[in-house]
């Protein structure tokens, strides 16, 4: 009985597994990383709800099933839960985990920041792909993305308690696993879309590098070690060696995923560009945009005809010689020029 009903609903979502194979024929041309047009060219735009984290069945796996794509399983559980599983062989053909691999260092790309587009979009989830939480609760108020005490601090820092579970965001492969000076026991993972995910001040670490992980796997223990004043997760995301913010994508207080398709932007990259410093900004950017646009619908303009005087265009407008001369710059004496337009409002 378990395993017809999940069949049921397996099939029902075999849509996405179908486009699969179109999607294994537009990878040869088609990049992860496009902008946002081609993006929704390739795949509908999705749905711009928050992303909860992936609740992960505390029972065993019971049973796996196969489906239309050989490498696409599914996988049930004693609880009546399922989830699908890609196999390693699948995503190691995938281009973004041959590239620049090195089982060692923060940043084994060496790409210019130059050499980077302004922005474009990267899809963090799909119907395929998962979202954990690495750790839900609140950012250390000293542990923002940002300068502190005159170092680059290019992560942000969640309290915990030693020993709690940290989750893999999304699904991936290890690059680095290894205790790592004041990072101290130290986890990196690249997922399918180019991010790299770090994990620092582990008690134990409990993957190694080469090892494929799903989204809400455990790969180590909350800890101290390294260059640490107490126990915490210093959690770090980061493009091509670039780190930005791990709150652009991670609302980390409700453990939600902010979005699932995520336009990254080069500025981003800027120590001194975190998401509540931005999102400020952007608002006050907004509101003056706002100011500006009502102040140039309300402007308003007269052409000068024979016989015009800068008194008699005041008068029929409703405003002041004064302010006719200010709008344009003039002085009260000036020459009229007919056909010309002066602003009156």
């Amino acid at each position: 009985m378990l395993i017809r009903t999940i069949k049921k609903y397996v099939i029902a979502g075999f849509v996405g597994i179908a486009a699969l194979a179109a999607a294994d024929e537009l990878r040869a041309s088609t990049p992860v990383i496009v902008d946002t047009v081609k993006a929704h060219l390739v795949i509908p735009r999705p749905a711009v709800d928050p992303v909860p984290s992936l609740f992960r069945s505390p029972s065993d796996p019971v049973d796996t099933l196969d489906t239309a794509h050989e490498h696409i399983k599914v996988v049930l559980y004693g609880d009546q839960t399922w989830h699908y599983y890609k196999t390693p062989e699948y995503q190691d053909s995938i281009d973004v985990f041959g590239e620049y691999w090195k089982t060692s260092g923060a940043n084994p790309y060496g790409i210019e920041l130059s050499e980077m587009p302004d922005q474009w979009a990267i899809w963090c989830v799909d119907s395929l792909d998962q979202y954990h939480c690495p750790f839900q609760g609140e950012v250390y108020h000293r542990g923002k993305f940002g300068m502190r005490r005159g170092r680059r601090h290019q992560g942000v820092d969640l309290p915990l308690k030693t020993g709690e579970p940290i989750y893999a965001t999304f699904t991936g492969k290890v690059r680095v696993s290894k205790n790592w000076s004041s990072y101290g026991n130290m986890v990196i993972i690249r997922h399918e879309n180019g991010i790299e995910t770090f994990y620092a001040h582990l008690s134990k670490r409990l993957v190694e590098a080469g090892d494929w992980v799903n989204a809400g796997d455990v790969i180590g223990y909350g800890g101290s070690t390294g260059r640490s004043s107490g126990p915490h997760l210093h959690f770090e995301t980061r493009y091509k060696g670039f780190a930005f913010d791990p709150q652009w994508l991670i609302d980390f207080k409700t453990g939600e995923l902010r979005h699932r398709l995520f336009v990254l932007k080069k500025k981003y990259f800027d120590i001194y560009s975190n998401y509540e410093q931005d999102f400020e900004d952007e608002a006050r950017n907004e509101e003056e945009d706002k100011k500006e646009d009502a102040e140039r619908e309300a402007m308003r303009w007269y052409t000068i005809k024979s016989g015009d005087t800068l008194g008699g265009i005041a008068y029929r407008n409703g405003t002041t010689v004064k302010e006719l001369c200010r709008l344009n710059g003039i002085k009260a004496d000036a020459i009229l020029k007919i056909g010309k337009k002066i602003r009156v409002r």
